[in-house]
This record gives C-alpha cells, structure tokens and sequence, in this order.
C-alpha cells in the first residue's frame, strides 16, 4: 500500500467514526464537536465539523453543536425544526437566532469513549 493510500484509508476511516458517534446521539439530546473528537480518539472539534460539513447529510447533524449549544448560524434554521420536532431543550428566544442554544444542562449526551465497532 503506497503512502497516499494509507492516507486515505485513515482519512476514510476518521470519517466513519465521526458519523458512527454521531449516529447514536439521541433524539431530544446534542452533544458536542469537541465530545465527539475525544471519543474518536484523534483530531479536535474543527475536524469534526468538517465531517459533518462534507459527509453527515445522512447523520442527525443537528444534534452536534458548540460548547456553549449553539450551532453555525447557516445551520440554524434547519436545526431548529428538527431541535422542535424531538423537543430538544433550548434557551434563549427564538426569535433572536444569534441568543438560541441547545440546553446542554438539560440535553447533553456523553459519547462512549471510542466508537463502537462494526
């Protein structure tokens, strides 16, 4: 296996963790980009976010958020229907989207310490 092919094996397979952590948030819960890199057990809290920028269309992605619960302002108008459908505790108005966070006090969801195995 050549250099580049080892690159892109692990590159695939930091993909997959990220997105299989993410898959077991539950409904009404969120936890964090920098939760979810401890438990994949490398990089930090930006690499994460760009696995769900690029590959989590088919992953609850709303349900990862900053630390202090808030989301991209990009994201939040998709997330906030999903956060009412599965009645995700927030705070702040939901008329201000810049005050509107995730209730991590209420909602946080602590990943296993490494992801599972398939």
């Amino acid at each position: 296996m050549t250099e580049a092919q080892s690159g892109k094996d692990a590159s695939e397979a930091y993909v997959e963790a990220v997105l299989r952590v993410v898959e077991q948030v539950p409904p009404g819960h969120a936890t964090t980009y920098s939760l979810i890199a401890e438990a994949v057990g490398r990089s930090g809290p930006r690499q994460v976010g760009r696995v769900l920028a690029m590959y989590g269309g088919s992953v609850p992605w709303w349900r990862v958020v900053r630390a202090d619960g808030s989301l991209p302002p990009s994201h939040q108008p998709a997330a906030l229907s999903r956060y009412r459908e599965e009645s995700t505790p927030l705070r702040g108005a939901i008329t201000d989207a810049r005050a509107l966070r995730v209730d991590l006090g209420r909602a946080l969801w602590l990943p296993p310490s490494r992801p599972p195995r398939t």
